[in-house]
């Protein structure tokens, strides 16, 4: 296959330019890229952030949170782990499938045999997954859009697991229900079945000419990445995108604060607080009703939060108690 070269670490500009790509590079043949994000979580189209992620731990630990443009769900990216993506022409059923001069695009399927040329045992098991020796190693996600394809996914070659299930640990998530111990016996890193490899740029470059197989790179044009980058500023690094696509979620954030302790009980809509409600066994003057008012309609980050309760006498209402423990309150 053709391939293009993208060095980008930035998952803004990543999810932008597979949604470039789909919409707007169109070859005769499937062509692929191989690209790495900084840390961070990457949720599916549909998902909803509140619900899906633990926001509060990828704050405080500087994880980027964005939203890509196929479906399925949330995953964990670092350095050390390693994504792909195919774009062809779709994979039909009926008389408009892609005929020889357009080959449909065999998306995971050729990265199972690229692993196994590698050594590695892989195979497709379940709806989107890649699994070694009864463990999943890749999860992968596909869009369609005008008979194109993408195909992307993920290879984890060394990701810190401790980071991941923390990361995705939330009171509604799968990953709670089962227990951390047991999402680290479900999941690999590559690295333990490729002994022969000193580090994932070694495998990347592997993997680089096993899927080229001697064919040429493609390259994009200035405008075309300066589109990319538009796109990655305007749409995918927004918080519309990110957090406005949220439908409703119903969260309860618990702490002790020096008035006593404090619970709120959260309702919110695209992002935004639709109901609020503070309960517990905490000291105050006045009830905390004019501020749960105050807070209809902000957004849940913490410079519309942190806006609100700054310009407000917080200690009326939880007594010793200042805007900063609320913020902590509300996004921990």
């Amino acid at each position: 296959m053709r391939y293009l070269l993208n060095n980008s670490t930035d998952p803004y500009f990543n999810m932008a330019l597979d949604e470039f790509c789909l919409e707007n590079i169109v070859l005769d043949e499937p062509y692929f890229y191989l690209w790495r994000n900084r840390p961070s979580v990457i949720i599916g189209l549909n998902q909803n952030a509140y619900s899906e992620v633990n926001l509060g731990y990828l704050n405080a630990n500087g994880i980027t949170l964005a939203r890509r443009v196929t479906g399925g769900g949330a995953v964990y990216h670092d350095l050390q782990n390693l994504n792909y993506t195919i774009v062809g022409w779709q994979a039909a059923n009926d008389t408009a499938a892609p005929c020889a001069s357009h080959p449909a695009i065999t998306g995971p399927t050729v990265i199972v045999e690229a692993l196994r040329q590698l050594g590695v045992p892989a195979e497709l098991t379940g709806r989107n997954d890649i699994f070694v020796e009864g463990r999943k190693v890749s999860g992968y996600a596909r869009r369609v859009s005008k008979r194109q394809e993408i195909i992307h996914g993920t290879l984890m070659y060394d990701v810190d697991i401790d980071t991941l299930t923390q990361v995705l640990d939330t009171p509604e998530s799968k990953l709670n229900a089962k227990g951390i111990g047991s999402v680290k016996s479900r999941v690999a890193n590559l690295k333990d079945f490729l002994p022969g490899f000193k580090s994932l740029d070694e495998v990347q470059a592997a993997l680089q000419d096993i899927l080229a197989s001697g064919d040429c790179q493609m390259e994009l044009t200035e405008d075309q990445l300066a589109e990319v980058q538009r796109m990655a500023d305007e749409k995918f690094s927004t918080w519309d995108f990110i957090y406005g696509r949220s439908r409703q979620a119903d969260l309860v954030r618990k702490a002790k604060l020096p008035c006593g302790t404090v619970e709120a009980a959260i309702s919110l809509d695209r992002g935004l607080i639709t109901s609020i409600t503070f309960a517990g066994d905490f000291m105050f003057d006045e009830p905390a009703t004019e501020l749960e008012s105050k807070l209809i309609g902000c957004r849940f980050e913490y410079d519309a939060l942190e806006s609100v309760l700054s310009q407000t006498d917080i200690s009326r209402f939880f007594r010793d108690t200042n805007s900063s423990d609320v913020l902590d309150l509300l996004l921990t």
